[in-house]
């Protein structure tokens, strides 16, 4: 299990205009194909104009096929035809898990008391 970090630095004002046409155009697709979006953020404070979205995969080669899959579908190179004139900047870190987070599973969110 790992969690791939992406940064999207955008053009300044740009984050309300990103959110919207990402929610409007890109998410469905992106959810459909890689399954499993640990977080979707934008910054409020630090380094102003980002996006940060983390998705967990179990495997590079998990990774590989899904990237793979998204890259190629119709849907998402329209999305992305609008969405990189937005993006000055694009990151991306692979955060692997503390050797105390069960590296096997996925945990479910526990219920507030």
């Amino acid at each position: 299990m790992f969690v791939d970090e992406r940064i999207y630095t955008l053009h300044a004002g740009q984050v309300p205009v990103f959110l919207k046409l990402y929610e409007e155009e890109g998410m469905e697709c992106q959810v459909r194909i890689l399954g499993r979006m640990v977080g979707y953020y934008y910054t409020d404070f630090g380094p102003l104009n980002q996006i940060v979205h983390m998705w967990g995969y179990e495997s590079l080669d998990d990774r590989h096929e899904r990237r793979k899959a998204l890259q190629a579908s119709p849907e998402w190179q329209s999305y992305a035809r609008q969405m990189r004139p937005l993006v000055v900047r694009v990151e991306n870190k692979l955060l692997l898990p503390a050797p105390f987070l069960e590296a096997q599973r996925w945990r479910e969110p526990q219920a507030a008391a």
